[in-house]
């Protein structure tokens, strides 16, 4: 919504630019038309100065000189009318550029100030959505549960072990007496070296030749 009512500003900026434009341009033939209506008083001023001159010379009948004489000034008369007219209508179009070129001027800081403002915004949300989501975890994380989890875990384990153990345990105590007093007084290597020397004896081997 933000992002679209500074869309919306930026149309409205476009517009008052382009009326300021439109206003300028008035503004511009206003003042061309003063221009022109001061050159055209000015004309008719010199042509009825002609005119009684060329009277006074006696080139014209004076009657005729006074009679375009006056016709002339009457049309500078006129001139010089639209002239002020046209020098107020430049003023008042130069004032209107002014405020709307003062209003683009503050359309324009505030759009600025703005979006500034919504980059900083935007970075924030960020930032908050991330530390949001960060805490979040942490909240969801059971701590309790997964040292209860490692707990049962070493439990089960040192039970296995203590098994295991028991297991070897009785598979030692099943072995019988016999067995125990063999392992203990095991006569086979002494065999071993008493057949050993009877085969010597029978091939006439003795103990030094070996």
């Amino acid at each position: 919504m933000t992002e679209q009512g500074i869309l919306d500003m930026k149309e409205d900026l476009n517009k008052s630019v382009e009326a300021m434009a439109q206003v300028k341009a008035l503004a511009i033939r206003s003042k061309n038309d003063k221009e022109e209506h001061a050159e055209t008083a000015k004309e008719y001023e010199q042509k009825a100065i002609i005119i009684l001159k060329k009277a006074h010379s006696g080139v014209m009948d004076t009657a005729e000189a006074d009679r375009l004489a006056k016709e002339a000034l009457a049309k500078k008369e006129a001139a010089t009318h639209n002239m002020e007219r046209a020098q107020q209508e430049s003023e008042k179009f130069e004032s209107n550029v002014a405020q709307l070129k003062s209003t683009i001027d503050t359309i324009k800081s505030n759009i600025t100030n703005w979006e500034n403002e919504l980059k900083t915004l935007k970075a924030r949300v960020k930032v908050s959505d991330a530390t949001k989501n960060v805490n979040k975890q942490m909240a969801e994380l059971d701590s309790t549960g997964t040292v209860s989890m490692l707990e049962r875990m070493k439990e089960k384990v040192a039970q296995d072990e203590a098994l295991a153990e028991a297991y070897s345990d009785i598979a030692n105590t099943g072995k019988s007496m016999d067995d125990e007093i063999n392992a203990a007084a095991d006569t086979k290597e002494a065999k071993v070296e008493d057949d050993l020397a009877k085969l010597k004896e029978q091939l006439g081997i003795k103990k030094d030749e070996a």
